[in-house]
């Protein structure tokens, strides 16, 4: 006969922190963009200061394309998408900061207009 043994239960959660995390301060922000640029990271400086600058979720971020922020050789000052989870427009400025780390990786990726703005990272 089998006797039902007292199993022990502790929540994944339990003393971790959750929820809604803290915005990253300036400084914090300033730190990371220093790092990428001394680690000579294109790819991810460009993204994380549209991230920073556009608030898109990463879904939206990775969906982007050329055509969506850049007009020929030039990147629009502001820019509007499609969120994909609400179906509404989103208008977001693009500081010049962010114009000259996104065109320094279209220039290094070799991206056309119809290509997405952050393809898939070979591994």
């Amino acid at each position: 006969m089998n006797v039902p043994t007292e199993i022990s239960f502790t929540p994944w959660n339990k003393g971790k922190l959750v929820g809604q995390k803290a915005p990253l301060r300036l400084r914090d922000i300033w730190a990371i963009r220093v790092r990428l640029q001394l680690a000579k990271k294109t790819r991810d400086l460009a993204i994380f200061n549209l991230a920073i600058d556009s608030k898109l979720r990463g879904c939206d971020l990775v969906n982007l394309r050329v055509r969506d922020i850049a007009h020929g050789t030039c990147i629009s000052p502001r820019a509007m998408v499609m969120q994909q989870k609400t179906h509404r427009p989103v208008q977001f400025e693009i500081t010049e900061q962010t114009r000259i780390a996104i065109m320094d990786w279209i220039q290094l990726a070799q991206l056309r207009n119809e290509d997405f703005l952050f393809p898939q990272p070979h591994q």
